[in-house]
C-alpha cells in the first residue's frame, strides 16, 4: 500500500458526482431509493408549493413523492425534475397546408363526393386527417376506417365502384406474398374494380411505424417478437402504460401530437396518399 497518497484529503473531500437533471413524464418508471417503491408516473401535480409525482406500482397500487434526488431510473440515480415545458415545435410553413400544399384562402369545404379513401383503422384515419385533412376537404373526399381489410372482397362489392364513385384503400403492411397482398388481389381480380379502385400501401406493421423515429427522439422504432401485440410491445419499450385499450388510445395521441407536418412522416407512407389523392380526384 502506498501510503503516501492516503490522508484526510481522501476521504474528508470526495469527488462530487453530479446527477443527471431528468425531466418527469407520465409512464416513465421509476424506483424511490429510500422505500424500494418501483412504479410508473401516472401523474404529476404541485401540492404545499412542491412538485409531487404519483408512482403507480404492477398491481395498481399508487404511491406519491416529491420531485429531487432518490430517484433510480433504469438502475441509476437521478435527479428527477419537474416536467420540461412544451416546445415550439414548427409547423407547417405559412400559406401552406399540414401536407405541403398552398393554401387555398377563402373557399369553403366541397360537399362530400361519391369517392372515399378507405383505411385499415381510426388511427390511418386521424393521421391522414392531420396531415391531408385541408386538401381533401377542399376535394370534397371523405376518409373512412375500415377496422381491418379481412372483409375487403364484399365491401368493395357492396360499395359499388365506377366512373365518379371511385374507391382508394391504404393497407397496412402490404408487402409480397402477405396475407394483405393477396387480399388485395382478390379485390382488383373483382368486376368493376379495375381503373375504380386504387389499392395502396405502405410495409409497416401498423401506421404509427410511419412517424420518423427522429421525431420521437429515438434512433429507431423497437422491434416488437412475433406473437405479441405489436401496439402492447411498443408502448411497453416506451416505459408508457399499456395494459388497456384506453392506455393504448392515450400512447397514441401523443404518437400523433409530435406529428406537425408531412415532414414528420416516412416517404413509403407521403407517396402513397398522394398517389390515391391524385387518383380520386384527377379526372
Amino acid at each position: 500500500m502506498d501510503y503516501q497518497n492516503w490522508g484526510p484529503r481522501g476521504i474528508s473531500a470526495p469527488p462530487r458526482t453530479e446527477l443527471p437533471e431528468v425531466p418527469v413524464e407520465r409512464g416513465m418508471v421509476l424506483e424511490d431509493v429510500q422505500s424500494g417503491w418501483v412504479g410508473a408516473v401516472t401523474r404529476v401535480e404541485k401540492s404545499g408549493g412542491m412538485h409531487v409525482v404519483a408512482l403507480e406500482d404492477r398491481r395498481g397500487k399508487s404511491r406519491s413523492f416529491r420531485l429531487g434526488f432518490g430517484f433510480l431510473l433504469e438502475g441509476q440515480p437521478i435527479r428527477l425534475m419537474p416536467p420540461a415545458p412544451a416546445r415550439a415545435v414548427a409547423g407547417p410553413a405559412a400559406g401552406r397546408t399540414a401536407s405541403g400544399s398552398v393554401r387555398v384562402a377563402g373557399q369553403r369545404a366541397q360537399v362530400a363526393k361519391a369517392s372515399r379513401i378507405w383505411v385499415e383503422g381510426k388511427h390511418d384515419a386521424e393521421l391522414v386527417e392531420k396531415v391531408w385533412g385541408d386538401d381533401l376537404r377542399l376535394e370534397g373526399i371523405v376518409v373512412e376506417p375500415l377496422h381491418g381489410i379481412d372483409d375487403l372482397t364484399a365491401a368493395v362489392a357492396a360499395f359499388r365502384p365506377g366512373p365518379g364513385r371511385r374507391l382508394g384503400v391504404l393497407v397496412d403492411h402490404l408487402v409480397p406474398d402477405s396475407k394483405e397482398s393477396r387480399i388485395a388481389d382478390a379485390v382488383m381480380a373483382s368486376p368493376g374494380a379495375a381503373g375504380n379502385v386504387l389499392i395502396v400501401g405502405h410495409p409497416y406493421v401498423d401506421v404509427w411505424q410511419a412517424i420518423r423515429p427522429s421525431v420521437l427522439g429515438i434512433q429507431q422504432w423497437p422491434t416488437i417478437p412475433r406473437g405479441q401485440d405489436w401496439k402492447t410491445g411498443i408502448l411497453k419499450a416506451f416505459g408508457w402504460p399499456h395494459s388497456t385499450k384506453e392506455d393504448i388510445g392515450l400512447g397514441w395521441q401523443k404518437l400523433l401530437g409530435a406529428v406537425r407536418s408531412y415532414a414528420d412522416l416516412e416517404a413509403s407512407l407521403l407517396g402513397r396518399v398522394e398517389e390515391v389523392i391524385d387518383f380520386l380526384t384527377v379526372p
